[in-house]
């Protein structure tokens, strides 16, 4: 393995600039970091096919054939080179825009040439633009003569030359040293059951197969083997917890909770609030750490979920906390929480890091004390000078906007680690949660209350203006409000309030004063003009609230009945669900209207189509994976476990589950990996660790 740890620099090929470049572009600074560098994708280049097979909407593909004429077209920017290609079967024209003083040069007319490239349609023909055109007898000298790896690179990268077949020939010579050598790093066993190949045909075959069926055998291979291990952390890591780790005993079920149950609970609980509550209730009396994310629609009731289970630990006399990312959400939460519970002797208490310093001190006296039950905060709950008297339950909200590093620090708050609840209102696919929080127990508060009705959700073009405004004064008519929101275009804040100044103006036109009273938001405003416009909308004296941000308008007015998301095909899928949740919070009827031009990409329609069909966050999150992939999903950048070099969730996830099974298999019957037949795995998991920062992930 000595081989695979030699820094870049002594790869043929590749020298002291090329490796500056590989180290700082692709973070290459070894042989081994090369090696599992993967291409994103593979030509077939053993094939030719004949012209007269070629669809425009095929891949790239291969060609052999005589060009016939060539000649200059258009003038200016526009000019083109157009060569004609006869293949015996049809003719074809390639197409270059640019370079073409060097191609009208180096290739002659009247001679046979291998050409490559993808085909296109214009004018009802195909043809193929910018093809790479070489002598066919030197082409099948190259490397590329089979089937051909394409490599992620950077524009850095090309700038410097050091372009996908730079990395292809210098991967080459990497796998064809006879130095090169790799150990299978799974078990025998698992090898024989899934009928894998040796690692290092899997690593020679994902970078140069010789064939499509060797390329299929090392991708398998190679995504087993990404998602097996992720797993094994994962699940030793939750293996280890419950052998090691103590939680405190919580076997009362006592005043407090049944005091709110009987007397104080607002509205009957739904059937999975009351499965998600025994869920929590099983854990914290079992005498393990609880450590369970819970998963809920927006309005679908976490926030009384949260609060009992707070309760739970107040019967056991221990305190509790619950830390959200922002002032507004624990704002509402300290409100809704204490307006819940303000007929019973309870202290809660809120700090975050506009608290004033005089009453900050009041607060961590009293909770150090014991005097306050419940602390309801920000990131200011982590701070070292805030003391538990004896902490025992730790809720933290939307936990994915919170590092590890963050969450791990509310262990520390007791001798022995409170019980966990890690919250979020964004449905997170079944595989993501499978792989991001492998080691948390789940549970999904997958209903919503009693008497509220799905949000009918419609699709309107630009030109269907003057429809919806009618539809938002008949609502307003009814003592309806009306939300309508613009989208936060990040590179120009000057263009953002410039639309939903022109949007407020149109609005001002239609709804005119004093009968209809408008508020608005935007992020240039001050703290205190934001609150003064939230406060005429929640009270009701404003009819319509316009905002261009999705956390601004953040507050539960029941009477808000109507959505209006403007340029909706610029939203994604999660935040466009998620606004669509600020309405639907009463009992009447709602709706959410996605405002777009006729102009949408594939992929914005299958959003809008989305947002209409379904109101089910956990389907329009599967929708989400797809589209977007799991990288761009919010919080798993920062979560250190995504960072597959080949597998892909979105597509793989009959591979994850595969390789999840096999890993829970192995512990169940070796959960210390002591077998001799878990040696290598063994090792191979440490040297993981090492490379890994891995922190708790609740």
């Amino acid at each position: 393995m000595e081989f695979l740890n030699t820094p870049i620099e002594y790869l043929k090929g590749v020298g002291t600039a090329r490796a500056e470049i590989l180290k700082k572009e692709l973070s290459i600074f070894t042989f081994g970091d090369l090696l599992y560098h993967f291409p994103y994708r593979h030509i077939d280049r053993s094939q030719v096919y004949a012209i007269k097979d070629i669809l425009p909407d095929m891949s790239y593909l291969q060609i052999k054939g005589r060009i016939t004429s060539m000649k200059r077209v258009g003038q200016g920017k526009a000019e083109r080179l157009v060569a004609e290609l006869n293949d015996g079967t049809g003719v074809m024209e390639l197409v270059w825009f640019k370079g073409i003083k060097w191609i009208e040069e180096s290739v002659k007319q009247g001679k046979t040439y291998l050409v490559f490239g993808k085909p296109a349609e214009f004018n009802g023909y195909i043809n193929m633009p910018h093809p790479t055109i070489e002598d066919p007898e030197q082409a099948q000298e190259k490397l590329y003569k089979h089937i051909m790896p394409l490599y992620p690179t950077t524009e850095k990268m090309k700038a410097r030359g050091v372009d996908s077949k730079v990395l292809m020939k210098i991967v080459h010579h990497l796998i064809t040293d006879k130095r090169f050598e790799v150990e299978d790093n799974l078990p025998p066993h698992l090898i024989k059951k899934f009928e894998f190949i040796p690692k290092k045909e899997a690593l020679l075959h994902i970078h140069f197969p010789q064939s499509n069926t060797l390329l299929a055998a090392a991708q398998y291979r190679l995504k087993f083997e990404e998602f097996f291990f992720v797993q094994m952390r994962l699940l030793r890591y939750k293996v280890k917890r419950t052998q090691t780790i103590a939680g405190i005993p919580m076997p009362n079920i006592g005043f407090y909770f049944n005091t709110f149950f009987n007397e104080h609970l607002p509205f009957a609980l739904t059937n999975a609030q009351k499965r998600v509550l025994k869920e929590i209730r099983t854990d914290v009396k079992s005498g393990k750490q609880m450590n369970r994310l819970v998963q809920g629609d927006v309005g679908s009731g976490k926030t009384v979920v949260a609060l009992m289970s707070m309760l739970m630990a107040l019967d056991n006399n221990h305190q509790a906390c619950m830390m959200a990312p922002t002032e507004i959400l624990a704002q509402q939460h300290f409100e809704t929480i204490s307006t819940l519970i303000n007929k019973m002797q309870v202290r809660v208490e809120l700090l975050t890091g506009s608290t004033p310093a005089k009453k900050k001190k009041a607060v961590r006296e009293a909770v150090l004390n014991g005097d306050v039950h419940i602390l309801i905060g920000t990131h200011a709950l982590i701070e070292s000078s805030v003391q538990f008297k004896q902490l025992g339950m730790a809720i933290i909200d939307e936990q994915h906007r919170f590092g590890v590093e963050q969450r791990a620090q509310l262990w520390k708050k007791n001798h022995i680690p409170p019980h966990m609840l890690v919250m979020t209102a964004t449905p997170i696919p079944r595989t993501l949660a499978m792989t991001l929080y492998g080691d948390l127990d789940t549970s999904a508060i997958d209903e919503l209350p009693a008497g509220r009705k799905p949000i009918k959700t419609v699709h309107r073009f630009d030109t269907n203006r003057l429809a919806v405004y009618g539809f938002m004064r008949e609502e307003i008519a009814k003592g309806r409000q009306v939300y309508i929101v613009y989208p936060l275009i990040e590179e120009s804040e000057k263009m953002d309030y410039m639309n939903l100044q022109h949007g407020f103006d149109e609005l001002v036109k239609h709804f005119p004063m004093p009968r209809y009273q408008i508020a608005m938001v935007h992020g240039k405003m001050k703290a205190q003009e934001k609150d003064a416009e939230m406060g005429r909308f929640v009270r009701g004296e404003a009819h319509i609230m316009v905002a261009t941000t999705v956390i601004e308008v953040g507050v539960n007015v029941p009477n808000a009945s109507v959505m209006i998301i403007e340029s909706a095909e610029r939203f994604g899928l999660s935040q466009l669900h998620q606004l669509r949740g600020r309405v639907g919070r009463g009992a009447e009827q709602s709706f959410c209207v996605l405002m777009t031009g006729y102009k949408l990409s594939s992929d914005s329609k299958l959003r809008i189509k989305t947002m209409c069909e379904s109101n089910n966050g956990f389907e329009i999150s599967e929708v989400d994976l797809k589209l977007r992939g799991p990288g761009q999903l919010e919080g798993t950048a920062q979560s250190g476990v995504l960072d597959l070099k080949i597998a892909d969730l979105s597509k793989d996830q009959d591979v994850l589950k595969e390789a999840r099974e096999a890993a829970q298999l192995i512990l169940q019957h070796d959960p210390n990996l002591n077998h001799p037949q878990h040696e290598q795995l063994k090792r191979q998991l440490i040297s993981y660790q090492q490379k890994l920062k891995w922190g708790h992930i609740s």
